[in-house]
C-alpha cells in the first residue's frame, strides 16, 4: 500500500511540486510545448492539489475560478509508475470538496478526448463540441456540485 500525503493550497512549494509532475508528464513524456504547459494561470494565487509519496510529488491538479459560481479543474497528471492507482481521482475529489466549500456550483474540466471516459466515471458530463488545444482533440466536461 502507498503511503501518500495530499496537500492543497497556493504555497510556493506546492506550485513547484505540481510543476515537477506536469514537467515530467506533459513536457518530457508527452512532448507538449513548455510555453503551453506553464501558462498565465500558474500564479501565486492558483490553488494546487499535490499527492506526495514520501517527499516525491506523484500526482497533481489545479483549481481555477472560471466565472461566478464556476470552477475549473485542470492540469491533472500522475507520473509514470504511479498510474492505475486512482491518484488522479483522489486529487480531483479533493479539489471538488474545496470548490464545494468555496460555494462553487459547477466545475468544468477541459479534457483531452482520450481522458473523457475517466472524468465521466467521476460524474462529469460532456458539454459542447470537440475542439483542439495544443493540437490535441479536447472536450469540455461539466459537473454540478
Amino acid at each position: 500500500m502507498l503511503d501518500l500525503r495530499l496537500e492543497i493550497g497556493n504555497a510556493q512549494y506546492l506550485r513547484a511540486a505540481s510543476c515537477y509532475v506536469r514537467m515530467k508528464v506533459f513536457v518530457l513524456e508527452r512532448a507538449l510545448a513548455l510555453s503551453e504547459e506553464f501558462d498565465q494561470n500558474d500564479t501565486a494565487d492558483t490553488v494546487y492539489c499535490v499527492l506526495f509519496a514520501g517527499s516525491l510529488p506523484v500526482a497533481t491538479a489545479r483549481l481555477l475560478t472560471e466565472a461566478a459560481g464556476i470552477a475549473r479543474i485542470g492540469r491533472v497528471a500522475t507520473i509514470d509508475g504511479y498510474r492505475g492507482k486512482h491518484l488522479g481521482s483522489q486529487v480531483i475529489r479533493a479539489l471538488e470538496n474545496l470548490a464545494l466549500e468555496k460555494e462553487f456550483k459547477q466545475i468544468w474540466i477541459h479534457a483531452e478526448l482520450t481522458a473523457a471516459v475517466f472524468y465521466e466515471k467521476l460524474g462529469y458530463l460532456r458539454d459542447g463540441e470537440l475542439y483542439e488545444e495544443d493540437g490535441v482533440p479536447c472536450i469540455t466536461l461539466v459537473k454540478r456540485i
